[in-house]
């Protein structure tokens, strides 16, 4: 093993625990931040007896959820029903391995790419890796032998798969005008002009998009508790089911990550440094999800499948083919 290798693979793990420790903090301030939005905004007071204002509200979550006891089934299929709650949260994690936080930095004589990896087919590489949650969420349904949470893992996949196509389509579009699948050309293509200007259309269709492939309010149906009671993990407790809470919050940063780098210039601003452009919009991003589910209750499950299909499967078939038709009267 030869020195440059072994400088290499230092800085790469440095990147990973990096981004990984940054996603779990993330995660965990997200879990309070919701609460105490919503409740502003609803004229509440939220968590507020856990430490000042409520701060200490997720680490007081996280000792009551590690100390439950943790039931399973007697009939359930153990090895898949410990398994679907991994299968949630990974996916989402490894997403990060290829979106650009930042440009170059040197370090100790060392030029850095504040990106893990940047390879030639990440924006593939999203999709085929994100798509994989859908298997975690079916799994829990499957292996809990209970139909209703069989039920609810049917149905959420549907919902999931149906939105992932119109999610993907959607970035199309910045894929045809940057000529690359690499993040991190998406990225650089961005430095003058926003995609978000060029693609207004299919900015609005990723994020109702993003919405429902994340289980999010309007699009909640997943975890509809009024008719589900809680759907695909009803038999989860203890930290079996906090995993699937995390996924849920490790799935909108994701989503809001990549909503940064294909529409809103990534890392690129003015004055500010560019991991604190990133972290900037992101937040913005994540304060969106949040005000939405504030505002608008959720639909019901026929409307969300007609709206996917009737609406904005056509939709974003509508902006490739203005996209193509733009970019054919431009060369």
């Amino acid at each position: 093993m030869n020195k440059e290798f072994l400088v290499y693979l230092i800085i790469a793990c440095v990147k990973i625990l990096l981004v990984f420790g940054v996603v779990q903090l993330m995660i965990i301030s997200m879990i309070w931040l919701e609460r105490k939005i919503m409740a502003h905004m609803q004229v509440r007071l939220g968590p507020m007896r856990v430490g000042p204002h409520g701060l200490l509200q997720p680490i007081a979550d996280g000792i009551k959820l590690l100390f439950k006891e943790d039931i399973i089934p007697q009939k359930a299929s153990k090895l898949l029903f410990v398994l679907a709650p991994i299968m949630t949260v990974i996916p989402a994690l490894i997403t990060f391995a290829v979106i650009p936080f930042g440009d170059k930095v040197k370090i100790l004589g060392h030029n850095i790419d504040l990106v893990i990896t940047d390879i030639n087919v990440g924006f593939l590489y999203v999709f085929a890796v994100s798509s994989l949650g859908i298997y975690g969420i079916v799994m829990a349904g499957w292996a809990s032998n209970n139909k209703y949470s069989l039920l609810g893992g049917i149905r959420s996949s549907a919902q999931m798969i149906s939105y992932e196509l119109t999610l993907g389509l959607s970035l199309i579009g910045v894929v045809m005008l940057t000529e690359s699948l690499s993040l991190v050309d998406v990225v650089n293509g961005q430095a003058k002009l926003w995609n978000i200007l060029l693609q207004p259309l299919g900015f609005f269709i990723y994020c109702t998009s993003a919405f429902a492939e994340v289980n999010r309010c309007p699009f909640d149906l997943p975890e509809a508790e009024s008719e589900l009671v809680a759907g695909y993990h009803t038999e989860y407790s203890s930290m079996k089911f906090a995993t699937f809470f995390m996924a849920e919050y490790a799935n909108m940063i994701t989503v809001s990550a990549i909503a940064v780098t294909f529409f809103l210039g990534g890392w690129h601003g003015p004055f500010l440094p560019p991991v604190v452009w990133f972290m900037l919009k992101l937040s913005a991003c994540l304060f969106f999800f949040i005000w939405v589910r504030s505002t608008y209750p959720r639909l019901r499950y026929d409307q969300l499948m007609n709206f996917g299909w009737k609406f904005l499967l056509p939709l974003s078939l509508f902006n490739i083919l203005i996209t193509g038709f733009i970019m054919i009267l431009k060369g």
